[in-house]
């Protein structure tokens, strides 16, 4: 399991921004998917956004597009999500996740055994 370490979670007025970032301890293979999920009280674990670390393709779930854009740099090992216009049911435990890049879709979760410890967004 890689190390992963998260920061930038917070509390956001609606309409505000964040920027949350992830640093991997290493890439564990030669393409990755980096990923941001959440997860509300009461809610499953669902996938935010994803960043191939080769192509630097890059994946966001299909009700965050236009608000939620993700980057990456490799040199640094290092993923952001910048969050914009942020609503309350945005509120949940952000985590960022490390697996190898293969042909499951990036959003399920079971497939990550390397996570975040999670940071918290609160929109209010």
């Amino acid at each position: 399991d890689v190390q992963l370490v998260e920061s930038g979670g917070g509390s956001v007025q609606a309409g505000g921004s964040l920027t949350l970032s992830c640093t991997a301890f290493e890439y564990p293979f030669s393409d990755n998917y980096f990923a941001w999920f959440r997860q509300a009280p009461g809610k499953e674990r669902e996938g935010v956004a994803a960043i191939s670390t080769r192509g630097r393709d890059t994946y966001v779930s299909f009700d965050l597009k236009g608000r939620f854009a993700i980057s990456a740099v490799n040199a640094e090992n290092t993923m952001y999500l910048q969050m914009n216009r942020l609503k309350p049911e945005d509120t949940a435990v952000y985590y960022c996740a490390i697996r190898r890049r293969d042909d499951r879709y990036w959003g399920e979760a079971a497939a990550y055994r390397s996570w975040g410890q999670g940071t918290q967004v609160t929109v209010s």
